[in-house]
């Protein structure tokens, strides 16, 4: 298996998701004003870095799976 640019937008598009969820998260623990300023934002984000990320996977399967 070679380099593969799809899976490695794939694990980015991953990687976002998890960042969005910890900054949400971390501003949560710490109760402070900013998130509640900022949660909706960050929710927004959140889902659509993660509609991207299912479109790249769903992408990745179609393209590179084998059906018997």
């Amino acid at each position: 298996m070679g380099f593969d640019p799809l899976f490695i937008l794939i694990v980015l598009a991953c990687l976002a998701v998890v960042v969005v969820l910890m900054l949400g998260l971390g501003g949560f623990a710490k109760g402070s004003g900013w998130a509640k300023n900022n949660s909706n934002r960050l929710m927004r984000y959140r889902i659509g870095a993660q509609f991207v990320a299912v479109l790249l996977i769903l992408a990745y399967v179609a393209l590179r799976g084998t059906g018997n």
